[in-house]
């Protein structure tokens, strides 16, 4: 494990228990260098502790590039309660994870992400105010979405030439609350959708709602179609997937679709145009930061905006070094990372006036 935090470039891992609640949780710190971490937190049952202790440590590291990217003052964490089996007072858990957190003074503060919800970070909040997606601030999802729904447009006018989404034919992976949302924009925009999830009225919801063309999970990849867009889990992109892809671009909001670095070469030398996860779906935590900093929504709005042209430049700095779009923007975000340590006080003290 302690390698696997080093290799990482993880700050510190923690872990509660609770019996009374059954709460088992981690959280994983990756960097507070700019600022306290930031990330949301998982419930989701775990084959083993192993795993969720890998899914931590990698959605850590993610959240640090995001927030680097987006000029944040903050750094990246990431959370996830191994779901308990059989019943369980969900908002008992809650409040047992929030006294978790608040035992780290603020160096992590936390928000909704796959399986919690509006509700679960209200409890949480009954225990500590480092937190934000509760009722006061709102659900980031519509923010991600949005950032995805510019990202692709951004990837169609320099892959494809084209300024509309008019008839662009987008494979979409997933279709949780973001997801989802992706695929209204997208069909509101004349994009022409096929889809898939594991959850079949997602599936019967999108096709009525949207006209979408529906077909089995196993199936998306090989899908002819202009974009693929993962929407769902990560590790999607991999040396089973990849050979499949009919897509040139592919831009959506799962995060840490690169199952390994390498596979982000891989899509640079069969031409295809991969727009960095922590870049294009990083509306919800601009939405997350922001708010808990008391901004103004147009503050926000305009931030989710740029989204778009913050990866046209990423595009054209990719092609004229002929090298992965995953690449360099890894390296954009440790070089911004780095020169966060001289600054790390400033950031720190920033974030501590907006509490």
């Amino acid at each position: 494990m302690f390698a696997q935090m080093e290799s990482a470039g993880l700050e510190d891992l923690h872990f509660a228990t609770d019996p009374n609640t059954g709460l088992r949780a981690i959280i994983a710190i990756h960097s507070t260098v700019r600022g306290p971490a930031i990330g949301g937190c998982r419930l989701i049952a775990y084959a083993s502790d192993a795993d969720a202790i890998t899914d931590a440590i990698r959605l850590a590291r993610g959240m640090s590039y995001k927030a680097a990217l987006a000029g944040l003052p903050h750094g990246g964490a990431k959370a996830v309660i191994m779901q308990p089996a059989g019943d369980y007072d969900r908002r008992a858990l809650m409040v047992a994870f929030g006294q978790f957190i608040d035992k780290l003074g603020g160096r992590y503060i936390t928000a909704m992400d796959s399986g919690t919800q509006v509700q679960d970070m209200d409890a949480i909040a009954t225990r500590t105010h480092w937190v934000s997606c509760t009722s006061r601030t709102g659900n980031p999802s519509p923010s991600t979405a949005l950032g995805v729904f510019e990202g692709i447009g951004s990837a169609v006018r320099h892959k494809l030439g084209r300024h509309s989404l008019c008839g662009i034919r987008v494979a979409l992976q997933g279709l949780g609350h973001v997801g989802f949302e992706v695929a209204r924009l997208l069909h509101e925009a004349g994009a022409q959708l096929t889809v898939c999830d594991l959850d079949e009225q997602r599936c019967a919801r999108a096709v009525q709602a949207f006209g979408a063309r529906r077909v089995d999970p196993g199936d998306i990849y090989g899908v002819e179609a202009d974009v693929f867009s993962p929407c769902g889990l990560g590790a999607v992109l991999n040396d089973d997937s990849i050979p499949k892809l009919r897509s040139g671009i592919i831009a959506g909001s799962a995060n840490n679709q690169l199952a390994e670095e390498r596979h982000g070469e891989m899509l640079h030398q069969r031409g295809i145009l991969y727009a960095p996860d922590y870049l294009i779906n990083a509306g919800g935590l601009v939405f997350v930061a922001l708010n808990h900093a008391r901004a103004p929504a147009q503050d926000i709005s305009a931030k989710v905006h740029q989204i778009g042209a913050e990866l046209q430049a990423l595009f054209r700095q990719a092609d004229a070094l002929d090298t992965a779009t995953s690449l360099l923007a890894d390296q954009r975000a440790e070089t911004i990372i780095a020169a966060g340590v001289q600054t790390a006080g400033e950031c720190r003290e920033s974030a501590a006036n907006t509490q």
